[in-house]
């Protein structure tokens, strides 16, 4: 396939805004995309090369991408630099630098998919001595035979820039209708991908097997299953209810999840958002080998921060030490850490994702083999409200976050990527007003007066829709940060700066730089109000209004362990206001 026709399909994409245009190109795409190399494209449609597990990524910095650039066009740094600040998308610079160069490269071999995605491999995997030099010259062999639209595209992939504004869910509708026949098989395609978290391993077996093989996609040991995720409710009174009078109460324990896979000797640990984290923990490494009796296995558990001199559970944020590349041992004896089992979805080939949770729960309890540092969640069947708050203030007691409860109900099953009522937080702060915290992701900055002049004084947050993937305003927060914070903010954020508003960002709220979906910090408030400016969940309570969180505080922790589709859902929001006793409707929220 031509590099040259799928630039024509991005170019499609670019010129619209609507998700169901963009399905409709990918679709045709799709078709017209040989099974061989249908993995490839997805991932570069999506600006990868791999699945975010396999912990490879492109990474070339701006400064060496416009030195490739300045190479093959024949230009100055002055000239370079002077048309980058102008336009301010790498990609754009190297359309109008290399369209005075069209005639030359009319006569160079065209460029294919194949031979684009392979450079773009050798520059992501070339490491050590030399490595930047090989780099260079790669990405300048590709260049010199590019075309200018082409070189626009091969600029945002290298630098990670891609703007498309495509994400899974909408390529997986595309799939759905390419080799399913149409949307209402997509659940199957879905399924698929939450078992697997490769997209492109989902393309590549539907294109080459068909739909039944979707229908009959298997775990694989080594690809992580997108967790099952959980609701929230106030009260003991409305869990039990909810989950129909019964459920299994468990510890929430203040620590990473973790999900571990074991097949022989071999141990692979990724965390909620599928990184593998592996060489972080070389101690769970050992405890898994040891503990876990099965020979292929996964399994769900909260490792969590140990204070060696006294043994107590730390707070979530010490175990943030643990994720270092350089004195990992020296990590391990300051923090060292407990693991809780709390699920098994496969052992020795068998799937257990549909089996009821107490099912999966007796399996766990066979094959784990017990000892100081590797445990089974403290857990107990509650069916009085009494029960459950006395178990959630033993669990409060013994430093966790709260409970979880979960149904264990005949369709109790572990539904891989999705959020619902099966499993239900309760945690000691949820009361009328809000005062739980509340997970947002940043899509938006603002510069500070005063003492942070010349720096992000406040940040724009937002709620994960899932039904409509957007990100929605829901407030804006400058209060809780330290100097420290503030200081790190624009390195931390530097990656996810886009020139526009990001496609998958709703706000009428214009801040002074908008940011691409990618970071999540944790937020406090007083309380969710209506608001005239908020996108979050609007006109669903009032015609022109959306709901936002009235004078919120960051609370210092850096959500790093979250995707920004984890992060609070809009529907989470509407939970929240809906619960709460005091429904101010008058007043918007501060900064709205």
């Amino acid at each position: 396939m031509l590099f040259s026709e799928l630039v024509e399909f991005y170019e499609r994409i670019e010129a619209t805004t609507k998700r169901l245009e963009m399905t409709d190109i990918l679709v045709e795409l799709f078709r017209k995309t040989s099974p061989e190399i249908i993995d490839k494209v997805v991932y570069m449609t999506l600006g990868e090369l791999y699945p975010p597990f396999v912990g490879i990524e492109l990474g070339v910095a701006e400064k060496l991408a416009l030195r490739a650039l300045r190479s093959v066009a024949g230009v100055s740094e002055k000239k370079a630099q002077e048309l980058y600040g102008k336009l301010g998308d790498i990609g754009l610079v190297a359309e109008r630098l290399l369209e005075s160069k069209a005639q030359a490269t009319l006569f160079a071999e065209p460029l294919t998919v194949e031979r684009v995605y392979s450079s773009l491999e050798k520059i992501a995997r070339t490491t050590g001595e030399g490595a930047i030099e090989t780099k260079l010259q790669v990405l300048t062999g590709i260049l010199g035979s590019a075309q200018p639209k082409e070189a626009k595209y091969i600029m945002r992939m290298v630098t990670g820039t891609m703007r498309l504004g495509v994400a899974d869910m909408t390529i997986l509708d595309a799939l759905a209708v390419a080799y399913g026949g149409g949307k209402e098989v997509r659940e199957a395609f879905e399924r698929a991908y939450n078992l697997s978290s490769d997209i492109g391993l989902v393309a590549k077996v539907a294109a080459k097997e068909g739909l039944k093989a979707i229908e009959e996609f298997r775990i694989r040991i080594g690809n992580p299953i997108r967790p099952m995720l959980a609701e929230r409710l106030s009260t003991a009174e409305e869990i039990l209810e909810k989950l129909d009078g019964k459920g299994l109460a468990e510890f929430k324990y203040d620590g990473e999840r973790m999900q571990i896979h074991k097949r022989g000797d071999e141990i692979l640990i990724f965390s909620r958002r599928q990184e593998n984290i592996t060489a972080q923990y070389p101690d769970v490494i050992n405890y898994a080998r040891a503990c876990i009796k099965a020979r292929e296995a996964i399994v769900e558990c909260e490792a969590v921060a140990i204070d060696p001199e006294t043994g107590e559970m730390l707070p979530f944020q010490e175990l943030m030490h643990r994720r270092r590349k350089y004195e990992i041992e020296k990590a391990i004896e300051e923090y060292p850490v407990s693991l809780f089992f709390f699920d098994a979805l496969y052992v020795d080939g068998q799937d257990l994702t549909s089996k009821p949770l107490l099912e999966r729960r007796k399996v766990l309890e066979s094959i784990t083999e017990v000892n100081e540092r590797v445990m089974l969640t403290e857990s107990r069947i509650v069916e009085r409200p009494e029960e459950l708050e006395e178990f959630f203030l033993r669990a409060v007691e013994s430093g966790c976050e709260g409970a979880i409860v979960k149904s264990i109900s005949p369709e109790s099953l572990y539904k891989a990527g999705a959020r619902g009522w099966l499993w239900i937080k309760y945690k000691r702060s949820y009361v009328s007003k809000m005062v739980d915290t509340v997970d947002l992701v940043v899509v938006g900055a603002f510069y500070g007066r005063g003492k942070r002049r010349g720096k992000f004084g406040a940040l724009l947050m937002a709620a994960y829709n899932p039904e409509r993937d957007v990100f929605e305003s829901v407030c804006k927060v400058g209060s809780g940060f330290t100097d420290e914070d503030l200081a790190k903010l624009p390195e931390m954020l530097s990656p996810y700066i886009s020139k526009d508003k990001p496609p998958r960002v709703e706000s009428s709220m214009q801040p002074d730089v908008w940011l691409k979906p990618g970071m999540v910090l944790e937020i406090i408030g007083d309380e969710i109000t209506l608001s005239p400016v908020h996108m979050c969940c609007r006109d669903l309570v009032r015609k022109g209004s959306g709901l936002a969180i009235r004078f919120p505080r960051f609370t210092g922790r850096f959500r790093l362990d979250k995707s920004p589709e984890d992060a609070t859902t809009s529907s989470e929001i509407m939970s929240m206001y809906e619960r709460q006793l005091k429904k101010v409707v008058e007043k918007p929220a501060e900064g709205a």
